[in-house]
């Protein structure tokens, strides 16, 4: 593989991190998008939403529907909690990840770089490369299942298929990095149209819903009561499908596209806040569509878990009066895929671009982006081949095989933690910007609550395996 060929003709490889010269994350982008320096909320706020709808996508990809919908329809709206719990450690990591790129201009791959030893270094960066390959896996399935649905193409067929997304991104990067998040949030919006649809025909207990945001112990149980999992298992999957660690190296790279005085602490001040509130409002929505697709899992299909082991289930039971009731109808049931499919391709576009950031911030060399899309989706289409043909593509296989990489997702999410928590809380590294105490406390917190559900969950699966 060729390796990047600097100014001064070092390979790019070979560059120091520290004290030495270092590219910009994203270098193509970096800096290419002017923001007002006056102007009115709304103007200055639009020029600074983007970012935030990139890292959204990945708190509705095809992962979370699975983990989100298993969950209603297995305990109700038991899980509405873990929705909303996800949601808010989501809002205070981006937060501090966008922080971490606006401050330091280095993106979380590069600054971890930067600061720990050559071993440490490659660890992470491949513990990292398993979490995207894990998240590109539910882009796949999701992809796939969604084309089989629409189209009738046989599903091994439509796997395939999706390698051929990469095309859809090298064209969208043509047209500016405007264009792209126009068309992400475009996206969205239709995600958010289908779900607010599907739960207003579906009716749902409204006390039901509110009294599911106030946290229950039984969240803690090991016991499969309903469904096919235990609710601390759903939890884990949960919160691995909602905060992906990509999203946080995404995260710290994309907010450096806006053009800001780093010299000038007022104006990284001002940038700091307009982040917030695009990453938090994007957040919000993401947040909504997730409790929207618990609810149609609760209001629609409780008890019904076992019918809805796969996205083939879900389509088919939106077309089942027996299960959907009244509103039952083949029209429902080609939105949800038109909305999986939407899902998807969102989820592709910024998985992609997440794999760029990691590879030159971890290992400091750069390939073309075609080719980096080929390698990390050529990976994550073996296991979902092989079920395909082992298996004649049975989606609750598939569907299976999502909600095991979402936790593991889980299980990998303090590695990203760890270090974003460190660096943002270091004043030698943030200056006037460094972390409040308070945001520091609960920053840690939640990497140890986390941490212990997923040594539970290791062990819990050790046993498993040892009888």
């Amino acid at each position: 593989m060729m390796v990047q060929q600097t100014a001064d003709n070092q390979p790019h490889g070979a560059l120091l991190m520290q004290g030495g010269t270092q590219n910009k994350s994203l270098e193509q982008v970096n800096g290419t998008i002017a923001v007002p320096k006056s102007g009115s909320f709304w103007r200055r706020l639009l020029a600074f939403s983007g970012p935030g709808a990139l890292i959204a996508v990945g708190y509705m990809d095809p992962g979370n529907w699975v983990t989100s919908v298993q969950g209603g329809a297995s305990y109700h709206y038991l899980l509405m909690s873990v929705v909303m719990l996800s949601a808010a450690i989501g809002m205070l990591l981006q937060y501090l990840a966008g922080k971490l790129g606006i401050v330091t201009q280095e993106d979380l791959a590069q600054a971890t770089a930067k600061r720990t030893k050559k071993a440490t270094r490659y660890f992470l960066w491949f513990i990292t490369e398993l979490a995207l390959i894990a998240t590109d896996i539910a882009e796949v399935v999701g992809g796939a299942i969604a084309l089989n649905l629409l189209f009738g193409w046989p599903l091994l067929l439509t796997v395939i298929m999706t390698a051929f997304d990469v095309i859809l991104l090298l064209g969208l990067m043509k047209f500016g990095f405007r264009k792209i998040e126009a068309i992400v949030m475009t996206l969205i919006l239709t995600i958010l149209f289908v779900c607010l649809y599907l739960v207003f025909l579906s009716k749902p207990d409204l006390a039901g819903v509110f009294g599911g945001l106030m946290p229950q112990k039984e969240v803690l149980s090991t016991q499969a009561i309903h469904g096919l999992s235990s609710p601390l298992f759903l939890t884990a999957g949960i919160i691995g499908a909602t905060v992906t660690p990509h999203n946080l190296y995404l995260h710290s790279s994309i907010v450096q596209t806006r053009k800001v005085d780093k010299k000038n602490p007022a104006e990284v001040k001002e940038a700091i806040k307009w982040m917030a509130w695009d990453s938090n409002g994007q957040l919000t929505l993401a947040f909504i569509v997730n409790a929207l697709l618990l609810i149609v899992g609760a209001a629609l299909f409780y008890g019904h878990a076992n019918e809805l082991a796969s996205f083939k289930g879900m389509y088919l039971a939106l077309q089942n009066q027996q299960m959907a009731g009244a509103i039952a109808s083949p029209f429902l049931s080609t939105l949800f895929a038109v909305a999986l499919l939407a899902s998807g391709q969102n989820s592709t576009i910024t998985g992609t671009l997440a794999g760029e950031i990691i590879m030159e911030g971890f290992l400091h060399f750069k390939i073309p982006m075609w080719l980096r899309r080929v390698i990390t989706r050529g990976v994550a289409l073996i296991p979902v081949i092989a079920i395909a043909v082992l298996y004649g593509g049975n989606e609750h296989d598939l569907d299976a095989l999502i909600t095991g990489t979402q936790v593991f997702l889980s299980v990998v999410l303090p590695f990203s933690m760890a270090p974003l928590l460190y660096f943002t809380s270091s004043k030698k590294i943030m200056g006037q910007f460094v972390n409040k105490k308070s945001v520091t406390v609960i920053g840690w917190l939640c990497f140890i609550a986390l941490t212990v559900i997923n040594i539970w969950l290791v062990l819990e699966q050790m046993g498993q395996w040892f009888g």
